[in-house]
């Protein structure tokens, strides 16, 4: 009989970590994110730990809207394997196509997406600065972003999640999901812009590329990502080390903007 390694959910602990929040910690917040919602649960360390580890791979939904509520992020965006509906694509009689939710059973997007990596040394894990450029049309200029982001390493699965108040841009949250092969990494990213900002709160998402320095502290290569007029952008990305410690010290250190 073969039996099934548990794949860790670092998306999840990723998030955690750039909350600056210990599991005992953080099952608290989800705690008292049910009371407010007036769903209690009974989140505790222990679940946390399970669902970090990824031997509980599906939070039930009054665990689910909590968590949504500690982290402000969707649940599906947490690294969890959520059920997936079947689709079917037909033709709308107006030149076109859609997808409709089919009935032919659930399946897992992370189990399809699950690999045969060998565990890594972690040697990526600790706060990096993340930097990249971009040209704004409607500004005729070229910008910079810059944040500082908390990096976990598993195997070949990198996550980068960015600390509170360590953006360049006040309240532009940002993710990566990436994987290592080598000396290359590939993957995506999603950046929240502030509400109040010029962007207006739109949410961004692309893929990026990076060639890893033989030194291990650098990574630069590009990333490609839409724009508000519905074109496809690109522009140079680096991801510099700054700190192999991910400590709540080092964590609170750098929880402030780049300069």
């Amino acid at each position: 009989m073969t039996t099934t390694a548990a794949v860790p959910n670092d998306v999840l602990r990723a998030v955690r970590i750039g909350l600056r929040m210990s599991q005992d910690d953080f099952a608290k917040a989800i705690r008292r994110a049910g009371t407010e919602r007036g769903e209690p649960n009974e989140a505790s360390k222990r679940l946390v730990q399970r669902w970090e580890a990824g031997t509980s791979k599906t939070p039930r939904g009054v665990y689910a809207r909590a968590l949504e509520r500690v982290t402000g992020r969707p649940v599906e965006a947490l690294g969890f394997t959520l059920p997936v509906p079947m689709t079917r694509v037909h033709a709308d009689k107006a030149g076109g196509h859609d997808m409709d939710a089919g009935t032919g059973g659930a399946t897992s997007a992370a189990a399809s997406a699950r690999t045969a990596a060998q565990a890594g040394d972690g040697t990526f894990s600790g706060v990096w600065l993340s930097r990249y450029e971009f040209y704004s049309s409607s500004r005729g200029e070229t910008y910079e972003g810059k944040h500082y982001v908390v990096l976990v390493q598993h195997g070949n699965r990198l996550t980068a999640q960015s600390l509170p108040g360590a953006s360049s841009n006040p309240d532009s949250p940002l993710t990566l999901d990436l994987t290592v092969d080598r000396n290359v990494v590939t993957g995506s990213w999603v950046e929240q812009t502030a509400a109040d900002g010029y962007y207006n709160g739109a949410r961004y998402h692309g893929a990026v590329q990076l060639l890893v320095e033989p030194t291990g502290r650098r990574m630069a290569g590009k990333w490609v990502g839409f724009g508000k007029d519905f074109d496809v952008n690109t522009g140079p990305w680096e991801l510099r080390l700054v700190d192999r410690s991910t400590s709540k010290a080092t964590l609170e250190r750098y929880s402030s903007p780049p300069e």
